[in-house]
């Protein structure tokens, strides 16, 4: 019998639920369309009645549409892991040896993917309608390792909400609070137009600092200190997010 191996069990995990992905193209496609047409909306419908100052209406509401459809993206893994959990697949994986937590790892894996191919959309559908970004080959190479990041850091959300949840439909009402945070940020509308009773939250959310950083990188200005902040939290929620979800794993499979 074959020795457990994380990396290897993670991968054939992270095929498996890509897998499932492509056999449910409904799905993924309405993540692809839902932030191609609020890219069109804001980029073309109020282009020319939002201020941004020096930006352009497009330019600058790119990053935030990103998280927007990354967060929208947890939703489906926060459902994976729920059925696995509630359709006894769960208890076929214990029976064989395999890593306890590249069940998780594989899912997290899988939304990687599917999430960077929901980005490159994005930013390809604000191309089409006017975004000119300015970044250089090194400062893409940090964008894709800034999203990344965030994306494994909502992910393993996603996977605590999918453990936690009583069924597939609570699963993926959960985080849905992840989907609403750019809209409370710096993704929309700078931070000093915000009214003082949310101004607080934006400055001190973890998507400001992630979208900041984006939206410098891309269109070639300083990022400041919102880098290293956004690396920060990024990490942080991961070391964070990814410990509560294998001990509630264990302790769901105990």
């Amino acid at each position: 019998m074959r020795k457990s191996n994380v990396l290897f069990d993670s991968w054939t995990m992270s095929k498996r639920s890509l897998r499932i992905t492509f056999r449910n193209p409904e799905a993924f496609g309405a993540a692809i369309i839902v932030p191609a047409f609020v890219m069109l909306l804001f980029g073309l419908v109020f282009n020319n009645v939002m201020d941004m100052g020096s930006y352009t209406v497009i330019d600058f509401i790119v990053p935030g549409i990103i998280l927007q459809t990354i967060a929208q993206g947890v939703t489906f893994s926060a459902i994976n892991v729920n059925n696995d959990m509630m359709k006894g697949i769960i208890d076929r994986f214990r029976s064989m040896p395999i890593s306890k937590s590249a069940v998780l790892t594989g899912h997290v894996i899988a939304a990687l993917v599917r999430s960077m191919i929901t980005a490159a959309v994005a930013i390809g559908i604000a191309v089409l309608i006017g975004f000119r970004p300015q970044a250089s080959f090194a400062d893409w190479l940090v964008i894709i390792g800034i999203l990344a990041l965030f994306i494994l850091a909502i992910t393993w959300i996603g996977v605590i909400c999918g453990l936690i949840a009583k069924a597939p439909e609570s699963a993926g009402t959960y985080p849905f609070l992840l989907f609403l945070l750019p809209y409370i940020s710096s993704g929309f509308a700078p931070i000093e137009t915000l009214p003082n009773s949310i101004r607080w939250f934006a400055e001190h959310q973890p998507m400001t600092p992630i979208i900041d950083s984006l939206r410098a990188l891309m269109l070639g200005t300083p990022t400041g200190n919102a880098l290293p902040i956004a690396l920060i939290w990024s990490v942080g929620l991961i070391v964070v997010t990814f410990t509560i979800a294998v001990q509630l794993y264990k302790r769901k499979l105990s």
